[in-house]
């Protein structure tokens, strides 16, 4: 049997494995089948029995819509049985319309929007670079692939990574270009001319052009992007959409749609195939596939004798358990913080980073060329940028790149073994959100930093003063939205944050100084965190009044109530309410109990979603509004959150229900 035979063979499985689910996409899976079936046959380490051992190379379908090509595969190779194929696309299978990380084995990253997962496989390199340098190459030393198409090229993300690839020189990437000139809506002519190849060649790549669809030159390509360690390679192969289609080769209809019955028996038969067989592969294709396996699994047995033998020194399973175990907090010398000094978040947080850092060696990242604002210089000054001669640096300098950022971490996660970050300013959370949702989609534990998090930025004005993104960060089902306030609270969260496994976390931090809780609350605040919400201040007296607060507007809300001397108020802390209204119901009742009070949320932004805190006849303080460019406190009594007017409002509501 010819390789030809073979791949004409799983051409028919994926034109059957489409048109059974009536859905999905037939023509780049066809296009890019050459290169998918040479790179697993020939080239892929994997282990036959474990998709998830460590070293094997990585492989990225960022053109996650050709999942049919990836899903023909993994069942090539073992990992998914037929049934899969059977139910691509319904509800409860393996086989999703785009791949799912946590869902497939042998799904290496979630994919679907387009150029993420090009930035996810340069995170998966900077990962296994990081982790060579730090563990040796007997552990860790594989490649990194990638497929694109042409819609993942025109996505800025995934430039944006492909820079910063180039500037690293992440030598074991490999990325094919599935450059087949169609998507959805026709030519790709009508909207794009960029001379790809020039690009990339500026960014430091190692660029190869070759016909996509002729073997010799595929092999040749892969092995010359593997010989290539001091520049990540891009392979240009030039392939026709649907190649092998009987009359409809080259047509956008192909990209996404099954073929109709009719061309699918023609097509077939134009291959050398029965057309009245469906989902049919011969022996022969499976046995050249997994002609490599018995080699690979001699190779993932070496491997596991050497780490078996490295890990009867002490010093190596430490190692390995520091970078593969959970974080070891015990240990942390956490920074003192003087009670009642103004102290923003974001400086907090930049001295509980550096005290975690110090015991937590696999805590890597950086900033989008914000780390004087994000307080995380002092993290890079101690443990070095990560650079193409420093491969043991942990700061990552991404530069003006938040979205790019965000992806990244999140394929340095998948990759393992590392714990990544990546600061910005709040308002920016918009360039980063794509990452962000994809990051908790796949159950990453991934840490944003986001300071600079409401109006008080002041002086920089509208277009940096966050109004709706607190709220907008919250709708993201899986993700913990942290706004602490102070820090202690600080402190607090970062715990919970480097507990998270399956969870990616938000830490909103404040430009302005803060009032730093005093000593007798530290129990309190340590306690009441890891529960979302607590109660703060609790009257004597039954309460009046019932303030739920987040960040800064806790210690407004703590100033407002000294001026309602004659009230009794509670304050109730919610630094993350997702963790909150996970909580036990009787504890949730406990603070949220109907007790006749006047109940108020108050934050710093857009009042949409406190009402399950206040109820109907609560009243909401926030901002409604984009801000203005004026100092801070200026803009603060502008929007009427100072204490006088916060007080002020809270009076006249209550006359007004003594009225009514």
């Amino acid at each position: 049997m010819t390789t030809q035979h073979a791949i004409n063979e799983i051409k028919g499985l994926i034109m059957d494995t489409v048109r059974k689910a009536n859905s999905g996409h037939t023509g780049g899976a066809l296009s890019s089948l050459d290169f998918a079936y040479l790179l697993y046959r020939d080239h892929l380490a994997y282990d036959p029995d474990d998709p998830e051992w460590l070293n094997r190379d990585r492989f990225v379908l960022s053109a996650g819509h050709e999942s049919a090509l990836l899903y023909s595969m993994l069942y090539l190779i073992g990992y998914l049985e037929m049934d899969d194929l059977l139910q691509f696309r319904q509800l409860g299978s393996r086989t999703a319309g785009h791949p799912e990380a946590h869902l497939t084995p042998g799904v290496e990253a979630t994919t679907g929007p387009l150029g993420q997962g090009v930035a996810m496989a340069v995170g998966m390199a900077v990962a296994e670079e990081m982790l060579r340098a730090r563990l040796g190459t007997e552990v860790v030393d594989h490649a990194t692939y990638c497929l694109c198409s042409d819609g993942d090229l025109q996505e800025p993300v995934a430039l944006g990574a492909s820079s910063l690839a180039g500037h690293w020189r992440l030598g074991r990437l490999v990325m094919y270009y599935d450059c087949n000139q169609v998507q959805i809506s026709g030519a790709t002519s009508r909207v794009d001319s960029t001379a790809i190849d020039q690009v990339f060649k500026g960014f430091g790549w190692q660029v190869l052009d070759i016909d996509g669809h002729d073997h010799t030159a595929i092999e040749e390509a892969i092995a010359e992007g593997q010989a290539e360690v001091e520049r990540p390679t891009l392979i240009i192969g030039h392939t026709i959409m649907a190649h092998g289609a009987a009359t409809m080769e080259g047509s956008a209809d192909t990209h996404g749609a099954p073929l109709p019955p009719e061309e699918i028996a023609a097509t077939k038969t134009k291959l050398g195939l029965d057309p009245g067989k469906f989902f049919h592969l011969s022996p022969e294709t499976l046995a050249d596939i997994q002609s490599r396996q018995k080699e690979l699994r001699q190779l993932v047995g070496e491997w596991q004798r050497r780490v078996k033998e490295l890990g009867k020194g002490k010093e190596f399973r430490e190692r390995w358990e520091a970078f593969f175990g959970p974080a070891q907090l015990d240990t942390v010398s956490w920074p003192e913080f003087e009670p009642g000094a103004g102290v923003a978040t974001r400086k907090a947080f930049g001295k509980v980073l550096e005290a975690v850092a110090e015991v937590v060696p696999n805590l890597v990242g950086g900033s989008a060329d914000l780390e004087p604002s994000n307080n995380t210089a002092g993290f890079a000054k101690a443990y070095g940028d990560f650079s193409a001669t420093h491969r043991s640096g942990r700061s990552l300098s991404y530069g003006v790149r938040e979205f790019p950022m965000g992806a990244i971490n999140n394929g340095i996660a998948l990759h393992g073994g590392l714990r990544p970050f990546g600061a910005t300013f709040l308002v920016f959370s918009d360039y980063e959100r794509p990452s962000i949702r994809l990051r908790a989609l796949q159950e990453l534990p991934v840490l944003s930093v986001l300071t600079h998090d409401s109006i008080f930025v002041g002086e920089d004005g509208p277009t940096h003063q966050p109004t709706e993104h607190i709220m907008a960060l919250r709708s993201i089902p899986n993700l913990l939205v942290f706004r602490p306030a102070e820090a202690i609270e600080t402190q607090a969260c970062m715990e919970l944050i480097l507990q998270q496994t399956n969870r990616p976390s938000a830490l909103l931090l404040t430009r302005q100084g803060v009032p730093v809780f005093p000593v007798e609350l530290h129990s309190v605040v340590l306690e009441g965190v890891v529960r979302g919400g607590y109660i703060l201040k609790d009257p004597d007296d039954p309460p009046q009044v019932t303030i739920f607060a987040t960040g800064s507007e806790i210690s407004l809300a703590m100033a407002a109530s000294e001026l309602l001397h004659d009230l009794s108020v509670r304050i109730v802390s919610l630094p993350c309410w997702e963790l909150f209204f996970e909580q036990p119901e009787a504890y949730r009742r406990g603070i949220l109990a109907d007790d006749g009070s006047l109940r108020i949320s108050l934050e710093a932004g857009v009042t949409q979603g406190w009402g399950q805190f206040i109820g109907l006849n609560g009243l909401s303080i926030g901002v409604d509004r984009f801000g203005a460019s004026a100092p801070g406190k200026e803009l603060g009594a502008k929007v009427g959150l100072t204490p006088e007017q916060v007080a002020d409002r809270i009076q006249r509501t209550l006359d007004t229900m003594k009225r009514g």
